[in-house]
């Protein structure tokens, strides 16, 4: 049964918290849902009552999509069962689990698909916009791994969606975010990947941090799949290295050592388990926070320099490829399958008065990176316009299937993708 909160509740600001402190909206009414029925009488409660529609989970999207001011927000949270079958390698997650608990019942049995790298996102919001992960090089990304999908859609009705089954729906939604429906279930194909993993980290002094990435990035040409290189750059030093996730994994620790002055080392041989929380946050939700990101298909010379000049904010990229550019464009919603690297550069603080300072400082950083990046990945989106995310082609495509699905706009709090028909203008 739908649990109703409004202001005053008890558990209602704990439910409209999310994870950048810089949220502070108040619904009107929070559903919070337990079964997918519970879902469409939400949909169908909040259009009766002309209700702007928004649907939380994890909570991690940057612009606090989740939470909307004077509407319905539709609360998953509850619905967070996973059920694992270790013959098929099949996984059925309901839409309001976290990474933590797919990663957790996958791994008593030695498997795992792509999840995102921190435990306490949303399977929901990270599958649906992509999903990139630690597997990703070997198995696609979290989208390419979805059987299915159930789904609750804008008229309230209940549709399953897969490559047989409303295949249509089923290519829009591995990778064009939450536009079409609420999904209330994920079956995911799941890979026998074992227990263990290991982490590489290298650091050296800003001074080398020119010729460390372009050996870096060189060295990303002939990568096994089974490692994910990574590399972190901040105000005095430039960290690259890489995660492996499987067995070995040793054989590149000396290239990446005769890159340059090595100054400090992290050589981990971990669980996958404990690699799949090494970056949680702590600190829960209490900071304000910022980012922008960017797709190279190439990392350039030029680009590299720009990369460098971080005014003392955070930035950091991650390689690409593998079995995410085998996947064929057409295939999926999800785009720039070529990218080579994905850069993010973000901020966090505490007080208000930052605001303002901050955001412009990060906007500025990422702005000088714009000529040298082919894009950008739809989950970091959060004041760019959706062309980044998506070429003309597949946003056009993905125009038509909101239509279908949602012409009037209802599920408008996300990566909008807008309905051709006139009808959307008042809804967004």
């Amino acid at each position: 049964m739908t649990r109703m909160l409004r202001t005053g509740d008890a558990g209602y600001d704990e439910a409209r918290t999310v994870w950048n402190a810089m949220i502070d909206r108040r619904p009107a009414v929070v559903a919070r849902c337990s079964t997918t029925e519970d879902v469409t009488e939400a949909v169908r409660f909040a259009r009766n009552a002309g209700l702007e529609i928004a649907v939380r989970c994890g909570g991690h999207n940057i612009a606090g999509l989740a939470v909307p001011d004077g509407g319905l927000m539709i609360d998953l949270t509850p619905m967070n069962a996973v059920r694992v079958d270790p013959s098929l390698k099949r996984a059925w997650v309901q839409g309001g689990a976290l990474l933590g608990e797919l990663d957790k019942a996958a791994q008593e049995y030695g498997l795992a698909t792509t999840a995102g790298n921190v435990s306490h996102t949303g399977v929901g919001g990270l599958t649906l916009g992509g999903g990139m992960g630690w597997l990703a090089r070997q198995f696609g990304l979290a989208c390419d791994n979805v059987v299915s999908y159930q789904v609750v859609t804008a008229d309230g009705e209940v549709v399953r969606a897969s490559a047989d089954e409303n295949p249509e729906l089923f290519w829009g939604l591995r990778g064009g975010g939450g536009n079409f429906g609420i999904v209330t279930e994920f079956e995911f194909q799941l890979h026998q990947i074992g227990t263990r993993a290991l982490i590489v980290e290298l650091t050296f002094p800003a001074s080398a941090g020119f010729q460390v990435l372009r050996g870096w990035r060189d060295l990303n040409e002939h990568a096994p799949r089974e490692a994910t290189l990574t590399a972190s750059i901040n105000a005095d030093t430039v960290t690259v290295g890489y995660v492996w996730v499987g067995e070995g994994g040793y054989g590149l620790l000396p290239q990446f050592r005769a890159l340059g002055p090595v100054t400090d080392e992290v050589v981990e041989e971990t669980t996958y388990l404990k690699l799949q929380t090494r970056d949680d946050n702590v600190q829960g939700h209490r900071y304000r926070r910022y980012w922008k990101g960017h797709y190279f298909k190439a990392l350039t010379d030029d680009a590299i320099r720009a990369v460098l000049r971080t005014p003392g904010v955070s930035a950091s990229l991650q390689a690409y490829g593998g079995v995410i550019a085998d996947v064929p464009d057409e295939d999926a919603a999800f785009s720039q399958r070529d990218t080579q690297f994905e850069f993010v550069t973000a901020t966090r603080w505490e007080d208000p008065a930052e605001d303002q300072t901050r955001i412009a400082e990060l906007r500025e950083y990422a702005a000088t990176l714009a000529p040298y990046a082919s894009g950008a990945y739809v989950n970091t989106l959060n004041d760019d316009p959706i062309n980044r995310a998506f070429p003309p082609a597949k946003l056009a495509r993905l125009t038509e299937l909101k239509t279908a699905y949602d012409p009037a706009n209802i599920f408008h709090l996300n990566q909008n993708i807008r309905p051709r028909e006139s009808s959307a203008e008042s809804a967004a």
